[in-house]
Protein backbone atom coordinates (compact mmCIF):
# COMPACT_ATOMS: atom_id res chain seq x y z
CA UNK A 1 0.00 0.00 0.00
CA UNK A 2 1.16 3.08 -0.79
CA UNK A 3 -0.30 6.44 0.71
CA UNK A 4 -0.48 10.02 -1.11
CA UNK A 5 -1.56 13.44 -0.49
CA UNK A 6 -1.43 16.22 -2.06
CA UNK A 7 -0.99 19.72 -1.18
CA UNK A 8 -0.84 23.05 -2.50
CA UNK A 9 -3.63 24.49 -4.35
CA UNK A 10 -5.71 27.36 -3.89
CA UNK A 11 -7.39 29.87 -6.08
CA UNK A 12 -4.92 32.39 -7.59
CA UNK A 13 -5.11 35.05 -9.92
CA UNK A 14 -4.16 34.47 -14.05
CA UNK A 15 -0.18 35.07 -14.30
CA UNK A 16 0.36 33.73 -10.68
CA UNK A 17 2.43 30.82 -9.52
CA UNK A 18 1.44 27.75 -7.42
CA UNK A 19 3.55 25.14 -5.97
CA UNK A 20 1.69 21.56 -5.54
CA UNK A 21 3.12 19.03 -3.31
CA UNK A 22 2.55 15.41 -2.81
CA UNK A 23 3.67 13.20 0.16
CA UNK A 24 4.31 9.68 -0.95
CA UNK A 25 4.33 6.97 2.94
CA UNK A 26 3.72 3.26 2.81
CA UNK A 27 5.71 0.91 0.36
CA UNK A 28 7.34 3.28 -1.70
CA UNK A 29 9.74 0.42 -2.74
CA UNK A 30 7.28 -0.38 -5.65
CA UNK A 31 6.45 2.79 -6.63
CA UNK A 32 8.72 3.32 -10.31
CA UNK A 33 7.39 6.76 -11.60
CA UNK A 34 5.39 9.68 -10.12
CA UNK A 35 2.91 11.38 -11.95
CA UNK A 36 0.40 14.23 -11.70
CA UNK A 37 -2.78 14.06 -13.53
CA UNK A 38 -4.99 17.14 -13.46
CA UNK A 39 -9.19 17.14 -13.88
CA UNK A 40 -10.79 20.44 -15.39
CA UNK A 41 -14.65 20.77 -14.81
CA UNK A 42 -16.60 18.82 -16.81
CA UNK A 43 -13.96 17.03 -18.88
CA UNK A 44 -11.70 14.00 -18.52
CA UNK A 45 -8.60 13.44 -16.57
CA UNK A 46 -5.26 14.56 -18.77
CA UNK A 47 -1.62 14.04 -17.72
CA UNK A 48 0.33 17.05 -16.49
CA UNK A 49 3.85 15.34 -15.80
CA UNK A 50 6.07 12.26 -14.66
CA UNK A 51 9.17 11.58 -12.87
CA UNK A 52 10.84 7.98 -12.47
CA UNK A 53 11.03 7.70 -8.83
CA UNK A 54 15.33 7.86 -9.29
CA UNK A 55 14.79 11.52 -11.15
CA UNK A 56 16.69 10.04 -13.79
CA UNK A 57 13.70 10.31 -16.16
CA UNK A 58 10.81 13.33 -16.47
CA UNK A 59 8.21 13.92 -18.76
CA UNK A 60 5.87 16.80 -19.50
CA UNK A 61 2.80 17.15 -21.70
CA UNK A 62 3.04 18.89 -24.77
CA UNK A 63 2.10 22.74 -24.36
CA UNK A 64 2.84 22.34 -20.77
CA UNK A 65 6.07 22.14 -20.11
CA UNK A 66 7.47 26.06 -20.67
CA UNK A 67 5.18 26.81 -17.39
CA UNK A 68 5.65 23.76 -15.40
CA UNK A 69 8.49 21.65 -13.33
CA UNK A 70 8.24 18.59 -12.07
CA UNK A 71 10.71 17.15 -9.09
CA UNK A 72 11.63 15.35 -6.44
CA UNK A 73 12.27 15.98 -2.70
CA UNK A 74 14.54 12.75 -1.47
CA UNK A 75 14.41 13.97 2.30
CA UNK A 76 11.17 13.22 3.04
CA UNK A 77 9.85 11.68 -0.60
CA UNK A 78 7.96 14.34 -1.77
CA UNK A 79 6.95 15.11 -5.33
CA UNK A 80 6.33 18.79 -6.57
CA UNK A 81 4.61 20.22 -9.71
CA UNK A 82 6.00 23.78 -9.85
CA UNK A 83 3.10 25.43 -11.78
CA UNK A 84 3.92 29.49 -13.20
CA UNK A 85 2.16 31.67 -15.48
CA UNK A 86 -1.09 30.22 -14.60
CA UNK A 87 -4.04 31.23 -16.66
CA UNK A 88 -7.95 30.36 -16.83
CA UNK A 89 -7.94 27.22 -18.46
CA UNK A 90 -5.23 26.18 -15.55
CA UNK A 91 -8.47 25.50 -13.51
CA UNK A 92 -8.65 21.83 -12.48
CA UNK A 93 -8.29 19.26 -9.48
CA UNK A 94 -4.56 17.95 -9.69
CA UNK A 95 -3.54 14.52 -7.86
CA UNK A 96 -0.57 13.08 -7.73
CA UNK A 97 -0.67 9.04 -8.68
CA UNK A 98 2.05 5.93 -8.69
CA UNK A 99 3.29 3.39 -11.01
CA UNK A 100 5.24 0.36 -11.50
CA UNK A 101 5.60 0.54 -14.89
CA UNK A 102 9.20 1.00 -16.44
CA UNK A 103 8.79 3.05 -19.64
CA UNK A 104 7.83 6.54 -19.88
CA UNK A 105 5.71 6.38 -23.08
CA UNK A 106 2.84 4.71 -20.18
CA UNK A 107 3.35 7.26 -17.82
CA UNK A 108 0.67 9.65 -20.05
CA UNK A 109 -1.94 7.03 -19.27
CA UNK A 110 -3.85 7.04 -16.12
CA UNK A 111 -4.84 3.77 -16.15
CA UNK A 112 -1.61 2.86 -15.81
CA UNK A 113 -1.22 3.76 -12.49
CA UNK A 114 -2.41 2.15 -9.13
CA UNK A 115 -2.15 4.38 -6.37
CA UNK A 116 -3.93 8.22 -6.36
CA UNK A 117 -4.33 10.83 -3.61
CA UNK A 118 -7.33 12.52 -2.64
CA UNK A 119 -6.97 16.30 -5.17
CA UNK A 120 -6.07 19.38 -4.49
CA UNK A 121 -8.19 22.05 -6.57
CA UNK A 122 -6.54 24.98 -8.50
CA UNK A 123 -8.88 27.94 -9.37
CA UNK A 124 -7.26 30.15 -11.20
CA UNK A 125 -9.49 33.62 -12.20
CA UNK A 126 -8.94 36.10 -15.05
Amino acid sequence: QVQLVESGGGLVQAGDSLRLSCGVSGHTFSVYAMGWFRQPPGKAREFVAAISWSEENTIYAPGLEDRITISKDNADNTVHLQLDSLKPEDTATYSCATTTHVYSSQWINPAKYNYWGQGTQVTVSS
